[in-house]
């Protein structure tokens, strides 16, 4: 097996980065849009940031909103045009089921139609549900954001991917060479909402304690 190879194994055995068993295992909303047989990656963090502060930097994802809070530079570099914001703006703190969460413009090179997820779900500050299915979709998935407030004042912010497994064998193939992308991509998106969140959490708390 190659370097390319083993590099792959290596990430797919990280695919549930940051997440305990236990949020590994368990059931979150939206898993129910997808049937077995599925894949599931479940990523967490902790963020020590409530979870309306957390909530405020999640809500804005998008390609045309406050981009993915990812490595911007890589997504540009094939021409993505994302640009994360360092801003809270209100523009951006209202979803309902059925909007667009664009990653992938109109007008790509690769994808002249673009890529969006349809909100399937969102109940603030906790659940937001994002939806890809056929025919819109090759693949009929869920990618969900989870914000669990724990008796520290802390919260984990968890990632889960949930998708039926396709019957198709270049779908399949596709989906494990997309699989290292999305993992590193997604790592440093929950990374990116937790440096905000925090950043913002504690100017909160110097105002208060100066007020």
């Amino acid at each position: 097996m190659g370097a390319v190879g083993l590099g792959m194994r290596f990430l797919h055995a990280q695919r549930h980065w940051g997440a305990a068993a236990d949020e590994i295992a368990v059931h979150l909303p939206g898993d129910e849009f997808v049937p077995e047989p599925a894949d599931s990656t479940t990523l967490g963090t902790t963020v020590a940031a409530p979870a309306a502060t957390i909530w405020s930097w999640l809500v804005q994802i998008g390609q045309d909103r406050g981009g993915m809070y990812s490595y911007d530079w890589a997504e540009n570099l094939v021409g993505l045009d994302i640009h994360s914001t360092n801003e809270v703006r209100p523009r951006w703190q209202h979803l309902s089921p059925g909007d667009r969460i664009v990653v992938v413009p109109a007008g790509y090179t690769a994808m002249p139609a673009g890529y969006a997820f349809r909100v399937a779900r969102v109940d603030p500050p906790r659940t937001l549900v994002l939806r890809q299915s056929p025919p819109e979709h090759p693949w009929n998935g869920v990618w969900s954001f989870h914000v669990h407030p724990r008796p520290d004042g802390t919260c984990r912010l968890l990632s889960r991917s949930r998708t039926e497994t396709p019957d198709s064998r270049v779908l399949r193939l596709a989906t494990r060479l997309g699989e290292p992308v999305t993992l590193v991509m997604t790592r440093r998106m929950l990374r990116g909402i937790r440096v905000r969140a925090e950043r913002a959490s504690a100017g909160d708390r110097v105002l208060a304690a100066g007020g």
